[in-house]
């Protein structure tokens, strides 16, 4: 819906690497080969293409507590560089707490997430495009 940030959601279509450096994801071998295995995606260039990463750290790392929790975070990656690393572009989803609490099963946190996920890549959502006026 933003016009300002709408022009750059297809800068990911189909290139190659400028002097074979890797600038961006979408510059990589994974990158290309997704895009041959899941062809229908691609058709559409507005689709948004998601990395889900996550790493635990201690809030209080000052005292000796044995507390950690583990923030989910989803990122645009077609969005230019400089642009998918900004925080206005990664989307806290979830925070599991002390995840050793879980055992191995830390997967019951993610769930919901990777539900809503699947149910987004199996049906989409209805998104308007500002700069075009039309639902896509």
């Amino acid at each position: 819906m933003s016009p300002k940030t709408n022009e750059h959601i297809t800068w990911h279509q189909p290139h190659d690497a400028v002097d074979k450096v890797m600038m961006n994801p979408s510059y990589s071998e994974a990158w290309k080969h997704y895009n041959c295995v899941y062809p229908q995606f691609l058709v559409e260039l507005r689709n948004v293409c998601l990395e889900l990463y996550t790493n635990g750290f201690n809030p209080f790392s000052l005292f000796p507590a044995p507390y950690s929790c583990w923030p989910v975070i989803l990122t645009v990656y077609n969005l230019p560089q400089r642009m998918c690393i900004r925080p206005d572009f990664m989307f806290l989803s979830t925070v599991i707490p002390d995840p050793n609490s879980l055992g191995q099963n830390i997967d019951v946190c993610l769930r919901p997430l990777i539900d809503e996920l699947t149910q987004l890549w199996s049906f989409g959502a209805l998104t308007y495009d500002v700069s075009r006026k039309q639902n896509f």
